[in-house]
């Protein structure tokens, strides 16, 4: 009987230490998988971004230069460095005839986090846009050096 238990609770160790392998190995697989679909949605690994975003949208029209040294212009947009670097390409949707491709060629102060800013040729466009829920695809992250005159 002594033998029984022995070989018993040896058999039972045994058989842990076997499922927990076997946990461990599709546990690792999991991780392998999770790992594959979060890159594959990541537009561009090196950004750490999704490369569809949602974003909150307003509209400016004022005149001078941008961050980047450019003069605000249709087809540029102002957004936060730190999620949207200058230079960075994107393509706007869900914002009606100003859905498209714009340049993040300005910063501004109110614009932080998942926020942009779209040119306007006037102040009563961007009035008359005013604030939007918007879809934001990166399609080139920016290196603002290379926007430097």
């Amino acid at each position: 009987m002594a033998g029984e238990r022995s070989r018993s609770r040896e058999q039972d160790y045994t058989n842990r230490r076997a499922t927990a392998r076997g946990l461990m190995g599709c546990s690792v697989f999991l991780l392998a998988v999770s790992i594959l679909i979060s890159t594959s949605a990541f537009g561009d690994s090196r950004a750490g971004l999704p490369s569809t975003m949602t974003f909150v949208a307003t509209a400016y029209s004022l005149k001078g230069r941008t961050a980047s040294g450019t003069t605000g212009h249709a087809g540029t947009v102002a957004a936060d460095p730190a999620v949207l670097p200058l230079g960075s390409r994107i393509q706007i949707k869900g914002a009606g005839k100003y859905s498209g491709d714009y340049t993040v060629t300005d910063t501004g102060a109110s614009v932080k986090g998942r926020r942009i800013d779209i040119h306007m040729a006037t102040e009563a466009e961007a009035k008359k846009f005013g604030k939007q829920r918007v879809r934001v695809q990166i399609l080139e992250r920016g290196d603002p050096s290379s926007l430097k005159p």
